[in-house]
């Protein structure tokens, strides 16, 4: 076991970073001390918080109770003695160094040797603090995007001297709080800020040389990267002086390529706040923009990638999760085409005299390979990681190669593995675009090559020579629950949920669900779950033999790889009696009644609100999904679960082809309820 065991957290820092920092911790169910040098800017500190949280309650996004609960995770205070036995500390004081220095030291007096000490810092490297820090393994950078109780990455950074369990426990610790870490080495920017801030200096220097006005290169930023605010709007909404803080920052660091455009440096001593927006926007301009903005992004993250500051992957992730941009850098590269993406970032070079990266002068036309399924070796046990956080690791035909090749690789150790997810999701179902798009193209045949992939994938996932281990954090939601169903062996974190909600969406699961879900729960419960699309917490789930354990988060790994010595499971036998006490009166409802005796009236629901809310919501589902899942369990009981999943793909078009499939998958890329057609009962 490590001795790094995060459980209780502290944030250096009451300003709007440190509030919003804590805050997010403790909507996450973590207790948190927010501390600061004295007890008004603490309170400051502290209402910031409040205000938000009331602001979420007014949007709904929040209920009063569980505001309640958030606040009660936090603590205030000036005495840093109640340090003592925190596990994590996050350092959020502003920009100096040597005031962030002075901060390490008194932690390094208040805190146990355990507790791991972390920086915030946007401008410094990680070991420029070294000095300051007793035990200095322990130390690490986490760098946070505004605002940090939305945003949900984060940068972990470690220096030369960072023990590996120090950094793993961090890098947890992030995943426990909701965020999406991902990996940076300890250099100028970290990842996101080394390619943003030229992105938005590329703005100014397109302004300040006369190339268009202001609101044309606004437009042309948003239109080429497919973002709701441009460069200069950017600026506006987080600082100007930041932007001209960070560049100046890195291009002390890096060299003029990096330094604050002219434009930029004049506006800064006008003393004005924000840029103006207004101005005819000129759309002639458009190419000679989108390409030297696209250049310079192509440039700076190629560069990363040599320098071994981060991965293809991790850029990406930040860019769609930090920034929020529909394409990461070499998604955007690869839709752009390699010869030419290589010839805007020459372009965006030649100007310093610089070299073009070698990832890009070496990459084929077919494009920069991007792993979103990756395999990593931790011992014993090999996991197969999937990495679209952006898009909640959602499946579509490329995640389904991916995911075959290191499948493939993993079972060539001889190893048993874990999947695992990024960020928010273990995997939050299919790609709802791609049945959208293929059915209104009538490229059925599309659904059907995807979902025969898929049912060809889970078949390998259980009964084999080793384990298979499904580690699930965040949501599993249709495909992604089945996929865990077809593992031997389901770990949960107690923030995990489970759900197959196809019904709602006019379809059935077509994966696997009809027919492994009661082969592990029983069929009673198995049509509640699918017929109401009822969501389930870890520690419900686990009550109804859904999965196998629920661990803490810092206990989570370590529970996965036990399970994975365990032996893999061949063939179940679906459960005839209920295994949960206060979930009788489910089992025994809908054991007893069919889809129709329970849509018309007929069923008894004896009083029991829970069954009356059951019954609800079967009324909002479509018929046809009900009357085909219903028909899945009667006829696939009788079988042995080969034959039985093949009755999911024979009735697969009947679904899909149906007009509650269309509808039901369309309302829910177009936020509203969906409109089935209706029992000739109802």
């Amino acid at each position: 076991m490590s001795q790094y065991n995060i459980k209780k957290y502290a944030v250096i820092g009451a300003g709007n970073m440190g509030s919003g920092i804590a805050q997010k911790i403790a909507t996450e169910g973590h207790p948190c001390i927010l501390v600061d040098l004295d007890d008004e800017k603490v309170e400051r500190g502290m209402n910031i918080i409040k205000d938000l949280l009331a602001q979420g309650v007014e949007r709904k996004v929040f209920r009063p109770q569980q505001v309640e609960k958030i606040l009660a995770n936090l603590h205030g205070t000036s005495d840093w003695s109640e340090l003592a036995d925190v596990d994590l500390v996050i350092e959020a004081v502003f920009e100096n160094v040597d005031v962030k220095r002075s901060v390490f030291e008194r932690l390094s007096k208040n805190c146990k040797e355990t507790a791991i000490l972390a920086t915030n810092t946007s401008s410094f490297y990680v070991r420029d603090l070294v000095s300051a820090v007793s035990h200095p393994e322990r130390l690490i950078g986490l760098h946070y995007f505004f605002h940090p109780a939305k945003n949900r990455l984060v940068e972990v950074i470690g220096h030369e001297g960072t023990s590996p369990e120090a950094y793993a426990a961090a890098w947890a610790s992030q995943e426990a709080i909701g965020k999406t870490p991902i990996w940076s080495a300890d250099a100028p920017g970290f990842v996101v800020n080394r390619y943003f801030v030229p992105w938005v200096n590329e703005g100014v220097r397109l302004l300040g040389e006369g190339v268009a006005n202001l609101a044309t290169i606004e437009w042309a930023a948003k239109k080429a990267f497919g973002v709701g605010m441009g460069p200069f709007e950017l600026m506006n909404v987080t600082g100007v002086p930041i932007s001209m803080h960070a560049a100046n920052t890195l291009g002390e660091t890096l060299g003029a390529f990096y330094a604050p455009g002219q434009a930029l440096i004049d506006f800064c001593a006008t003393g004005e706040k924000n840029w103006s927006l207004e101005g005819e926007v000129d759309e002639s301009k458009y190419d000679v923009i989108a390409d030297r903005m696209l250049g310079v992004t192509f440039y700076v993250a190629s560069k990363l990638v040599d320098e071994g500051v981060a991965s293809v992957e991790d850029i990406d992730i930040g860019a769609r999760v930090g920034l929020r941009w529909p394409a990461g850098p070499f998604e955007l590269l690869n839709q752009t085409g390699v010869e030419r993406s290589r010839s805007l970032a020459e372009a965006a070079a030649a100007t310093y005299d610089l070299e073009i990266p070698e990832i890009l002068v070496k990459a084929e036309n077919h494009g920069i390979p991007i792993e979103l399924v990756s395999l990593s070796d931790v011992g014993d046990v090999e996991e197969v990681r999937f990495n679209r956080p952006a898009a909640m690791n959602a499946l579509d035909k490329t995640m389904f190669i991916q995911f075959d090749g290191k499948l493939q690789l993993a079972r060539a150790t001889g190893k048993p593995f874990v999947l695992r997810g990024t960020g928010k999701a273990f995997v939050a179902g299919a790609d709802i675009k791609f049945f959208v798009d293929s059915l209104n193209s009538d490229s059925y045949p599309a659904i059907a090559e995807f979902a025969g992939y898929g049912q060809k994938l889970f078949a390998t996932l259980g009964g084999g020579e080793h384990a298979t281990v499904s580690r699930l954090h965040g949501l599993a939601l249709g495909g992604g629950a089945e996929m865990a169903i077809s593992t031997d062996y389901i770990v949960a974190s107690p923030n995990a949920v489970l759900g197959f909600p196809e019904t709602s969406i006019g379809i059935f699961p077509g994966l696997g669900g009809t027919q492994r879900l009661p082969r592990r729960i029983g069929y009673p419960f198995a049509k509640y779950l699918l017929y109401t699309g009822q969501m389930l917490d870890a520690r419900t789930a686990l009550s109804i033999g859904l999965i196998d354990a629920v661990a803490d988060f810092s206990e989570l790994d370590a529970t996965c790889y036990e399970w994975a010595t365990k032996k893999s499971i061949v063939g179940r036998e679906a459960p005839t009696s209920c295994s949960h006490e206060k979930m009788q009166a489910v089992w025994d409802f809908f054991e007893q009644y069919s889809v129709d005796e329970i849509l018309s009236g007929e069923a008894d629901c004896m009083g029991n609100p829970n069954l009356e809310k059951a019954v609800k919501r079967m009324s909002q589902k479509s018929y046809h999904a009900l009357k085909l899942c219903e028909a899945l369990f009667v006829e696939g009981a009788h079988l042995e679960l080969d034959r039985a999943l093949e009755l999911e793909s024979r009735d697969l078009a009947t679904a899909f082809n149906h007009a509650d499939a269309l509808e039901g998958l369309s309302a829910l890329l177009e936020g509203r309820r969906p409109n089935f057609q209706q029992p000739a009962f109802a």
